[in-house]
């Protein structure tokens, strides 16, 4: 019996002392090296991207090109405010289109001699996509997105290094949720709630939540393809409320003797729309970023002043807005003021990007719609604004 018990002493000692040796080996950096020469294919697969590395380290030594000497191409969801951009891009054309001796060509091409070409995308997943692949690959060099959208896709953008340059606009009543036998948020309790999880509609319809003080386990989520399925979600009775644009959502809810419950003019500084562009494109460009928020901020004084050619625009590209006008009105093209002010440069806003997109990050990851918090300095660019607004007066 002593015997065993010497025996069961000395092993206790050699495994301490093997862990011992074990933590000081791989703390002192002598495992690895032996790891990868006795087990090579153990190592661990890295994969390498281009989020590894600054976005400008290919852009050319000097200023060989200001401008892309192709169409820089911008990639939208039709919006209220996605009329200032129209008019700066001369609207979205088409080949029958391009094809006709007379058309406006857009406030970019007549003003700042650079082209440009709109692309209408139907779902922030496939706008994301575009905006991942880059024009070189078919897709695009700038996209109009919600800062939410910046915020829950941060780690899929992250190869792209996504930059907001601008603010197109907010949502002053262009989204809204709608319901059939309700009356009020608190409805919402144990209802069928309609939504698109990779758009806007979705945040609009958390803060909704909020407000009516019921939890995101207290309603049956019913998943959407798009925030423009949400009409048709509502009136074919595939949910009892919904998540989406007013114009989309407003006439279901009639269809079916239900109302809308709340709109972004509850919440005006809560969805707000910017033009983010890829990192190497600004890097690469700045010029051309330069001209394009010109172009805009020009669209947006049009359209404040008369918003009949931004609302034609508009109407064309996006009749499930309803009136173009009214959508315009729900969502008006931002200022060069606005935006000093949005991006903390100058003035005040009650909610500013950075603001923005810190809350909606903080609250995407702890609900699980996301994995890292979006850093505002990582996704922001705000040379170009600076350098107009000394330029111009707000």
């Amino acid at each position: 019996m002593a015997l065993r018990r010497r025996w069961g002493l000395a092993l206790l000692i050699a495994l301490c002392a093997a862990a011992g040796g074990y933590a000081a080996a791989s703390r002192l950096g002598y495992l690895e090296p032996l790891r990868a020469r006795l087990l090579p294919s153990m190592r661990p697969s890295i994969r390498l991207s281009p989020g590894d590395f600054p976005a400008g380290v290919s852009a050319p030594v000097g200023d060989i090109a200001s401008i892309p000497l192709r169409p820089t191409r911008i990639g939208f969801i039709p919006r209220g405010s996605s009329a200032a951009l129209l008019l700066a891009t001369g609207g979205v054309r088409s080949s029958a289109l391009d094809a006709k001796e007379h058309f406006f060509e857009g406030l970019l091409k007549a003003g700042y001699a650079m082209d440009a070409k709109a692309l209408v995308f139907g779902r922030e997943e496939d706008l994301r996509r575009a905006f991942t692949h880059g024009a070189e690959n078919d897709g695009v060099d700038l996209a109009a997105l919600s800062v939410d959208r910046l915020a829950q896709w941060a780690e899929l953008l992250r190869d792209a290094t996504p930059r907001a340059v601008l603010m197109l606009g907010r949502s002053r009543g262009q989204d809204a949720v709608a319901g059939v036998g309700m009356e009020s948020l608190t409805d919402l309790r144990s209802k069928r709630l309609g939504v698109y999880f990779q758009g806007s509609a979705y945040y609009f319809a958390l803060w909704a939540l909020s407000r009516g003080g019921i939890s995101i386990q207290d309603v049956k989520w019913v998943s959407l393809d798009s925030s423009l399925e949400a009409g048709a979600a509502l009136r074919e009775g595939r949910a009892d409320a919904v998540a989406g644009l007013t114009g989309d959502v407003e006439l279901a809810a009639r269809d079916r003797s239900g109302r809308l419950l709340v709109t972004t003019r509850d919440a005006p500084h809560l969805i707000a729309t910017v033009l983010v562009a890829r990192g190497e494109f600004a890097a690469r460009y700045p010029d051309a970023i330069r001209r394009v928020i010109r172009a805009i901020l020009d669209g947006a004084t049009s359209v404040a002043r008369d918003p009949t050619e931004g609302a034609r625009l508009l109407g064309e590209v996006a009749p499930y807005l309803g009136d173009p006008v009214e959508a315009i009105q729900s969502e008006p093209p931002a200022n060069l003021r606005d935006n000093l002010a949005f991006f903390g440069l100058s003035g005040e806003a009650p909610v500013t990007y950075d603001e923005l997109l810190q809350s909606s990050s903080a609250l995407l990851v702890k609900i699980g719609r996301a994995r890292l918090v979006a850093a505002p300095e990582d996704t922001r660019d705000t040379a170009a604004l600076k350098y107009i607004a000394e330029m111009r007066k707000p």
